[in-house]
């Protein structure tokens, strides 16, 4: 004898339809079968889609376009055309919508050195947006565009992600070869917290205390969120480590509280408040095991610092900073990171045998409270001080810090934030104000060669001031 199995689905229309008339068995059968297309269409929905109901509609397509010039064709120079041409060079990313009134928040590297920015909402709509500040230490930026009742990503927390827990990467990668706004979605789990990036990835720079996923981040999912099940954006995607230039599993995001102070930082001022105590530290060796998971070495103390004021000296060790554990340079960096200008930190230190602990004030950065000097309305300088000077490893015992630059200037001249002034023309500079003056006397009068400090290298400018 044959058995033949029966599915779910028949065996209910069997039982339904033993001892009833036609019609009743008719209405039976469908009533069955709209059951069953219920649970099939249940069993379609998860976590992980609900999750992306709840985001997907608030993630956008970050259009850019950098407009960068050209060298002068040597037939066109010939026929007098001696200025050179211009080229465009698209960009693409992500971002989400955190404020219905047209705030965003993406990855500094998408819009950084940008000509125009835009964004694409899922249906297709455009926008132009404005870049209300960017955070490079962080790779963090927040645009704006003027639109109202947009749809916002729900917020969670970094602070107590469980490894192993799903992880949903949603963006819009290689937007121009797809050709459309609609997001897409990759899904994986945390695969580590905390983690420091010191190696090769697509953004720029180090990155410290990320989140790690598997979940896929391509090209142009830069600056989308990182969510979990709840359906909670824990972190901005930011980073993949390659070495063959896809993705190989090994993701990184920003966590999402760090991203919501600079957020509100970038909103309030258009700038970030970098936290200071005044101390330099001993770059742990990549290669030496011991030295990443010993502590933090403090090379240099700045005078008058908030580290100094608190007796941390020279050859300590942080070994923890309030909750966090410092295991080597990055963990501190990672901590600085958490911390706000004018809080309060007992930072734990080894010296010799002995700990002990500190209570720190943290501070701005020095430039940052220093007077400043404007010069010609396009350079603003401050006078270089013990404290900058150990700061920023500068050589020269004395002169004028460039605070910010127009970017004309920037451009025309290749003077840059951070450099150093210590010679206009035969005057040595002895500070801000001297400098300010010096530059301002020689307006109109002939070539001026200016003498700046960079990363521990003098160079020399040459301009006019007309």
């Amino acid at each position: 004898m044959t058995m033949t199995r029966l599915s779910p689905l028949c065996f209910a229309l069997l039982l339904a339809c033993e001892g009833a008339s036609p019609s009743q068995t008719a209405a039976q059968g469908v009533a069955a079968r709209r059951e069953a297309n219920v649970q099939i269409a249940q069993s379609r929905r998860s976590a992980i889609t609900d999750a992306v109901g709840r985001v997907a509609p608030a993630v956008v397509t970050v259009q850019t376009e950098t407009v960068f010039r050209t060298p002068v064709d040597p037939f066109a120079f010939f026929f007098g055309n001696r200025e050179g041409g211009t080229q465009t060079r698209p960009g693409i990313g992500s971002g989400f919508i955190t404020q219905a009134n047209g705030v965003i928040v993406t990855n500094a590297h998408v819009v950084a050195g940008t000509s125009n920015v835009s964004v694409a909402l899922r249906d297709g709509t455009t926008y132009p947006a404005k870049v209300v500040g960017i955070d490079e230490m962080n790779d963090l930026a927040v645009l704006k565009i003027e639109a109202r009742n947009l749809p916002t990503a729900p917020l969670g927390s970094s602070r107590d992600l469980l490894i192993g827990e799903w992880a949903i990467a949603i963006g819009n990668p290689y937007g121009f070869l797809l050709g459309n706004s609609e997001p897409s979605v990759t899904a994986g789990v945390i695969s580590a917290t905390g983690r420091n990036l010191v190696g090769q990835s697509e953004g720029q720079g180090v990155y410290v205390d990320m989140i790690q996923t598997d979940a896929s981040i391509n090209p142009g999912n830069s600056g989308g969120p990182l969510v979990n099940a709840a359906g909670e954006v824990i972190g901005v995607n930011s980073s993949i480590y390659t070495p063959t230039g896809g993705s190989v599993g090994l993701g990184f995001a920003i966590p999402i509280d760090r991203a919501k102070r600079v957020t509100e930082d970038l909103l309030a001022h258009g700038t970030v408040r970098r936290p200071w105590i005044g101390v330099k530290l001993e770059l742990p060796q990549q290669n030496n095991r011991d030295a990443l998971r010993g502590g933090a070495v403090i090379r240099t103390v700045a005078p008058g610092s908030p580290a100094a004021t608190a007796g941390l000296q020279p050859g300590d060790v942080i070994i923890q900073s309030r909750d966090r554990i410092v295991r080597n340079a990055y963990d501190w960096e990672a901590e600085l990171l958490e911390m706000r200008v004018g809080e309060e930190a007992d930072v734990r230190v080894r010296r010799g045998s002995r700990e002990r602990t500190a209570r720190v004030r943290i501070a701005d950065l020095p430039e940052v409270a220093a007077q400043k000097v404007s010069v010609l309305k396009e350079i603003e300088l401050v006078t270089l001080t013990p404290a900058i000077r150990t700061e920023r490893g500068v050589r020269a015992s004395q002169g004028a810090v460039v605070y910010r630059v127009s970017a004309r200037v920037t451009e025309e001249l290749g003077v840059q934030a951070g450099d150093v002034i210590v010679q206009v023309n035969r005057s040595a500079v002895t500070d801000a104000q001297q400098a300010g003056r010096l530059l301002e006397s020689l307006t109109g009068r002939g070539p001026i060669r200016m003498l700046i400090e960079r990363g521990g290298f003098l160079y020399p400018i040459d301009f006019q001031i007309r």
